[in-house]
Parts: structure tokens; sequence; C-alpha cells
């Protein structure tokens, strides 16, 4: 079966609205995550520290350069995701559907291709 990420993406309005009510948002959490495994779908899932904690490599230049977070202008932070094993697209977006999220963030469902499909390199 096909791999679907189910990748969270919060903004600053949407995180703060996730912590104000944040045992309600954890249990939630908890219950969708016992449901994808007693559904026997689920393969990982992990959540991401504070943005403000981590940095960013960037490789625009000829060195890479390293800043630290919070960053400026970024409109939606990457905050965690979910790792499903399911049949088919339509049903990772079924399960992204119920994923207990605060009003203004989103999920990003995308296909995991298997190995067989990266292309190979001779040597």
């Amino acid at each position: 079966m096909p791999k679907y990420l189910l990748i969270m993406r919060g903004t600053d309005e949407s995180n703060a609205a996730m912590m104000a009510d944040i045992d309600e948002m954890m249990a939630a959490t908890r219950r969708f995550i016992d449901d994808t495994v007693k559904a026997g779908v689920l393969l990982a899932a992990e959540g991401l520290d504070d943005p403000g904690q981590g940095v960013v490599v960037d490789f625009s230049g000829e060195a890479p350069v390293v800043t630290d977070g919070p960053y400026g202008e970024t409109k939606e932070l990457f905050g965690g995701f979910f790792l499903l094993d399911v049949a088919s697209k339509q049903e990772a977006v079924e399960w992204a559907r119920r994923v207990p999220a605060a009003r203004g963030s989103k999920i990003e469902v995308r296909r995991v291709p298997g190995s067989d499909e990266v292309p190979q390199v001779d040597r």
C-alpha cells in the first residue's frame, strides 16, 4: 500500500489557539492516534518543538548560512506529521479530515514514493 504523509501546518494565530486549549487538543490527538493504530494505518507520528528553537540552513549563496529561529516572514510552519500506510490518496484525505486541528491550520497530504520509484544511479 502507498504511504502518505499528513503534514501539519500552522500559523502564529492557529498555534496560539491550539496552546490556549492544549489539554483538549492533546486528548483529541491521542484519540486520533489510537484510531489510526486500531485501523492498522499509522507508521509514525511526531510533533515538533517551538520554531524559535530551530535554525534554518540556507543554501542560496555560495556557502550555507545558518539563521536562528523564529523566522521573520514565515506564514506557515511545519508543526509535525502523521505517516500513514493506506490504500489510496482518498483514504489519506479522509484521515486528514479527522486530524484534530486548530482553526486556521492546514494539513498537507503528500504521497511518499516507494524505493522502487526513486531513480537509481549507476555507479
